[in-house]
């Protein structure tokens, strides 16, 4: 009796996973088909590609098929076909400087200026000297 529910379980294992894989494999490949459907329909935009190798590739979306995409590199001109399968996903790059940046910069000019309309008059006697920053 063991041995019978061992074996129904050992062959579930081994005949049922495969499927369960095979089934989010390709329902990863649809979302990121329909990421780079998206995307595409921006030709000025420029995209972000990360493989499953971690390697990253940046260019624009010139070309959507059912298997696979072109990616044309920004440098060069070189164009590139990618397979959705090789691809861990798909976005638009990034524009240089994040909002996080923007807001440490805008915080410090925001300290300055504050620090600057308190220690001004501090240090000016309310306007009594005139030489310095005064």
């Amino acid at each position: 009796m063991i041995k019978k529910q061992f074996a129904i379980a050992l062959s579930i294992i081994i005949f049922g996973l495969p499927a369960v894989a095979m089934a989010q494999a390709r329902a990863s490949v649809e979302k990121i088909r329909a990421n780079v459907q998206v995307l595409s329909a921006s030709k000025d935009s420029q995209v972000e590609v990360k493989f499953h190798d971690k390697t990253k590739v940046k260019g624009y979306i010139v070309a959507v098929e059912p298997v696979s995409f072109t990616l044309k590199d920004p440098k060069d001109g070189r164009l590139q076909s990618i397979t959705y399968s090789e691809v861990d996903s798909v976005n638009k790059a990034s524009s240089g400087i994040s909002t996080k940046t923007w807001l440490i910069v805008a915080g410090v000019a925001a300290g300055a200026v504050t620090t600057w309309l308190v220690v001004k008059p501090a240090v000016c006697d309310g306007g009594a000297q005139t030489r310095g920053v005064c």
